[in-house]
């Protein structure tokens, strides 16, 4: 007994030390200013990002698809089930005990027994044995092991809930641009099917003259292939809105077929969102935070796998009673006690251990690589946005100053015409290029709008700093 009593307080001492590099986080890059937008302060941006674009049925779609959308149903399974690896891990810091229990009867042979007795022996053939014991047994952790992989397990906890979070934010993200999509393939529905009906009208005028013999049929016929021209473009802008539904009804969790967004075009409402300063982003966007703790868990491993080349100890102690008659198992004479330590250290091992903790290395290198990078992607996607967003606000005015010249156009061809002055080929040119101007601009701003969520997403969205 005196043995164990002298390990026991040495294995509480001793379980103070923890093997393996503590963690410090590289430093990051980024910089102090954008490339393409002077760096300044930024307002954090609410957690309901959308909500900014004032537009109803965009938040009521986002809310819903936040609800229902499965691929986030998957991702807080794999978050509950972190969460539940990291108590086991837990566990391993505290003493276990057991309650063990056992009875069994035996019967020996007559002629085994009787054969090593002195003639007229009496032996009782038949024996009894009943057993319970409370087992208690702890690993005190001498170099941290446990403590170690709780520390792995609870980043990985950290990281698993970082990318819900992410990934509620790229859900989020996709609805935006799908809905800001199908908004403006509604505004380039709108100028089709205005399109259309007056070029059904100028065909019906050129029939008539041709009937009257006011013309010949080159008019008539060219007017006729604008009329079948618009309604190909129709045709094809209601096939692309109706993919953007079907999009939509997935990320919200509905099937196509019972889903459907009402047409309507978009307010002109567009929200100022600010970069602010690159640190300030890296600090926000859940993805880094996700790669962060992932850089953590992988060196907590590296101490895991160290202290395997460290002898494991185990202490246990055991008591119960023991009787082979079930009427005597309490009495007091009957008790068992047991108390003891185990210790296992590596001696041969065919290089198991140096290989796992050259694994633990490598898969730590991994990490900081893939940190680096996510930290590298961040910047980029904002630049991006920002540069994409100053270009499409340059080309959103050089487009309404190239409407108002067209429509200018399309009303002088057409009083021309009516005066004799030219011919009908001058008004169908002067109207396609007004038709291409109102769709180059639709489309336009329905990009600035889906350029505007990249932003919000690039930034960090709503979800920071949990």
């Amino acid at each position: 007994m005196k043995f164990p009593a002298l390990i026991l307080p040495a294995a509480f001492l001793l379980g103070a030390c923890t093997v393996g590099p503590d963690f410090q986080l590289p430093g990051a890059v980024g910089g102090s200013k954008w490339k393409q937008s002077q760096a300044t302060t930024a307002t954090r941006l609410p957690d309901h990002w959308w909500r900014l674009f004032n537009d109803r049925e965009l938040t009521r779609l986002v809310d819903r698809a936040l609800a229902a959308n499965n691929d986030l149903a998957a991702a807080k399974a794999r978050v509950d089930t972190s969460r539940a690896l990291v108590g086991v891990d837990r566990a391993k810091l505290f003493p276990t005990l057991d309650l063990s229990g056992s009875a069994g009867i035996s019967r020996s042979s007559a002629d085994a027994l009787r054969g090593n007795l002195p003639p007229g022996a009496n032996v009782d053939l038949q024996s009894e044995n009943y057993r319970s014991t409370f087992d208690l047994a702890y690993d005190p952790d001498l170099w941290g092991k446990n403590k170690r992989a709780l520390e792995a397990s609870s980043a990985e906890a950290a990281a698993s809930e970082a990318l819900l979070d992410s990934q509620r934010l790229g859900v989020a993200t996709e609805v935006a641009r799908q809905y800001f999509l199908l908004r403006g393939l509604d505004a380039q529905d709108s100028v089709l099917q205005s399109t259309l009906k007056s070029r059904k009208e100028a065909l019906e005028i050129q029939t008539s003259k041709l009937n009257a013999g006011l013309t010949d049929g080159l008019a008539s016929s060219r007017a006729r292939t604008e009329v079948e021209l618009a309604d190909n473009d129709l045709a094809i802008v209601q096939r692309q809105r109706g993919s953007a539904e079907h999009a939509l009804a997935v990320l919200c969790g509905a099937a196509p077929s019972g889903f459907s967004v009402t047409h309507r075009t978009s307010n002109s409402y567009l929200p100022d969102i600010r970069a602010g300063l690159p640190a300030e982003v890296l600090n926000r966007r859940p993805d880094v935070r996700a790669a962060i703790q992932e850089l953590r868990a992988a060196n907590a491993r590296i101490g895991v796998a160290e202290a395997a080349f460290y002898p494991n100890f185990v202490l246990s102690a055991g008591g119960g009673f023991e009787s082979i008659d079930i009427k005597r198992f309490l009495d007091w004479e009957n008790r068992v006690l047991s108390l003891g330590a185990g210790v296992a250290a590596p001696i041969i091992d065919g290089g198991t251990n140096k290989a796992n903790y050259q694994a633990a290395r490598s898969r730590y290198d991994a990490a900081l690589a893939k940190y680096r990078q996510t930290l590298l992607i961040a910047l980029r996607e904002v630049e991006d946005a920002l540069v994409d967003l100053k270009g499409l606000a340059r080309s959103r005015r050089a487009l309404q100053l190239a409407l108002d010249s067209s429509q200018e156009t399309r009303r002088l061809s057409q009083e021309r015409y009516d005066k004799g002055l030219t011919s009908y080929f001058e008004v169908v040119d002067s109207e396609r290029d007004l038709l291409r101007v109102q769709l180059v601009l639709s489309q336009l701003d329905a990009n600035q709008r889906i350029t505007l969520a990249a932003l919000a997403k690039a930034l960090g969205g709503g979800w920071s700093g949990k």
